[in-house]
């Protein structure tokens, strides 16, 4: 059985890779660097979290189903959810970059209050978000500048600095997701057309005088999906 670890705060998750910790409350990932590495093991998550994999290197296994994603996709996690890795091959140094931080550091800010509204952390929504080469910049720009925020020496402005640019990052992501789901949606519309164009087509040319009732196998065959 997968060992189950409890994620209480940012230093226990980059030791976990042998990361620096450079804010008690918040870290930017950057696996590359890592100088160890988990596998078969299930963390249960006391953060937010939000990963851009560029590589498809461990099978994550969110809640009760696989997450889908692939290369190049941003994958999340929020307190309370527990999710499984298994690398598929092994890789010291991944090219996964992110960032984790504790729901403290939120605490009493805009961010703290619209944290719910990103659905992405959400259970619910285990299809990872494929992102477009100009998204990916956008991503990675708006982590490197945490990155730096988190390297100046911290003074009164930090905390309102850091907690901005996450949320100027996770409004990006919830505009990546929207685009996403309306062009998968479209893609929905499309094979709901193709199908009733078979479904006419069917009835139209009498198949069904000869064959009966069309099956779903038959018409995933003509669509080329899976039953």
């Amino acid at each position: 059985m997968d060992q189950i670890l409890k994620l209480d705060n940012v230093d226990q998750y980059n030791s976990l890779y042998g990361l620096e910790t450079l804010h008690p409350l918040v870290s930017v990932v950057n696996l590359t660097k890592a100088t160890n590495m988990v596998n078969h093991i299930q963390m249960n998550y006391g953060l937010y979290a939000l990963f851009l994999k560029q590589t498809k290197s461990c099978n994550i296994k969110y809640g009760r189903t696989s997450y889908d994603y692939e290369e190049g996709t941003i994958v999340c996690f929020a307190p309370g959810q527990t999710a499984g890795v298994d690398t598929i091959e092994d890789e010291i140094a991944p090219q996964v970059y992110g960032i984790v931080f504790h729901p403290d550091l939120i605490h009493g800010t805009a961010l703290g209050k619209s944290i719910k509204n990103y659905t992405f952390f959400s259970y619910a929504v285990n299809e990872a978000l494929h992102l477009s080469d100009q998204e990916r910049e956008i991503v990675t720009d708006c982590i490197h500048k945490i990155r730096l925020e988190l390297e100046h020496t911290i003074d009164k402005h930090s905390k309102q600095l850091i907690v901005r640019n996450i949320e100027l990052l996770l409004d990006y992501c919830m505009r990546f997701y929207e685009r996403q789901f309306i062009t998968r949606n479209q893609a929905n519309k499309d094979i709901v057309v193709k199908f009733e164009q078979l479904l006419d087509e069917y009835f139209q040319n009498q198949v069904a005088m000869t064959e009966g009732l069309p099956s779903v196998k038959y018409f995933a065959d003509k669509a080329c999906l899976s039953p």
